[in-house]
């Protein structure tokens, strides 16, 4: 049998450490190697080449996400689980975006680790139990009719410009894709802001998470 070949990607060297050792003791799972930044993860990822990387996102330097990132646009079949501390959407969809593939807690089960790896290794996605259960209690408490009335004083145009933001189109990519000017585009994005009562770009993907404009697909390149 084949076993799953994973590296781990963290700055703390006992936290490595520990995770080593719980997954040793699985006879499918192999530790080919480890990290202790994201872009010494980069390096070891295109040299060991493993099937899974557990990426801690909170590392300093280059960050868990940024690596992924990099490393999904480089080698886009190998599967990539965040290790974080953060339950909140905006770490989760962040990393999401980025190419990953799963979001553990640090705080978790240790054996959640080992049903990850063996999830996204078949080519499944993976969510930890305690942050789905965080992301649909923070959903059903803020969810209100109010949502609707907000967006629905939105122009068409600001519409869109939503959509792309939420996609994460740049300004210049949103003038490019609706043909207008990127002050035009500022002016739309400011408006938007202003009728849905948002402040920064935080509040805003919180926003689209609750309206439903946020796509989840790990799979997203």
């Amino acid at each position: 049998m084949r076993k799953i070949r994973v590296l781990i990607a963290d700055d703390h060297g006992i936290v490595r450490g520990g995770i080593r050792a719980l997954l040793e003791h699985h006879e499918d799972i192999e530790v080919v190697g480890e990290a202790h930044d994201g872009l010494e993860a980069i390096e070891k990822t295109i040299q060991l080449l493993p099937d899974v990387v557990l990426m801690d996102i909170g590392m300093p330097g280059l960050r868990g996400v940024e690596a992924t990132r990099e490393i999904h646009e480089r080698l886009p079949n190998i599967r990539i689980i965040a290790l974080s501390v953060y339950d909140r959407e905006e770490y989760l969809f962040a990393f999401l975006k980025s190419g990953g593939d799963g979001y553990v807690l640090k705080g978790g089960e240790p054996e959640e680790v080992a049903v990850a790896v063996r999830a996204v290794h078949q080519g499944h996605s993976y969510l930890s139990p305690t942050v789905t259960k965080s992301i649909l209690d923070d959903y059903l408490a803020n969810r209100s009719p109010k949502l609707n009335s907000e967006y629905e004083l939105l122009t068409l145009r600001e519409k869109e410009a939503l959509q792309l933001v939420v996609d994460g189109q740049s300004t210049q990519d949103i003038a490019n894709k609706l043909n207008l000017s990127v002050r035009t585009v500022e002016k739309h994005r400011a408006s938007m802001m202003k009728k849905l009562g948002l402040q920064n770009i935080q509040e805003l993907m919180k926003y689209a998470i609750r309206k439903g404009l946020f796509e989840l697909d790990p799979d997203e390149s």
